[in-house]
């Protein structure tokens, strides 16, 4: 498997999850169909997905060498971090999935300079503002449905729509 491909099973393996992880908290008429779709977006994404990288392009092809590594290990290390905070010290276990995301999302930065592509800063800011919105609503005692909307499914989609835009090609 070539890095392109792998870097788009990674991503939409991840927004599978987000949305698989989070789609429990809304009312069953909603989670069904959306476990099902996110399924869907992951297959055809990231499973079946055979298109080349566009052409347009002059972004590098990601490498998983030290650089990765380093920002993954930071990324393991705050989510564990932050989480022993939030359950132990803070005791607000709905402001996990809000600091899962923010931290997804700010790995993005350090992903976006070890690969020279600084079109990932887009997705990881964006993640990172759910993330953050996602704790501070957790924190304002928001519904689980409300946290898990904004700082799971949403950033989610955001991983299967930045795959998607990844892999598009140019007429």
């Amino acid at each position: 498997m070539n890095r392109v491909r792998a870097s788009r099973l990674i991503g939409s393996s991840f927004g599978l999850v987000f949305v698989q992880a989070n789609a429990a908290a809304l009312p069953t008429p909603v989670s069904i169909p959306l476990r099902v779709a996110s399924i869907a977006a992951f297959l055809v994404l990231g499973v079946f997905n055979r298109r080349p990288a566009p052409e347009t392009t002059t972004a590098p092809t990601p490498r998983f060498g030290g650089r990765y590594w380093l920002v993954v290990t930071a990324e393991v290390v705050g989510i564990a971090v932050g989480l022993a905070v939030i359950n132990s010290v803070l005791h607000t276990p709905t402001a996990t999935v809000g600091w899962i995301a923010f931290v997804v999302g700010v790995h993005f930065f350090g992903l976006a300079t070890a690969w020279s592509r600084p079109q990932l800063r887009v997705l990881g800011g964006s993640m990172a503002a759910c993330g953050a919105a996602g704790v501070a609503l957790a924190f304002l005692g928001a519904p689980a449905a409300a946290v898990s909307t904004v700082a799971g499914i949403l950033p989610g989609v955001l991983l299967f729509g930045s795959v998607w835009w990844s892999s598009r090609t140019t007429a």
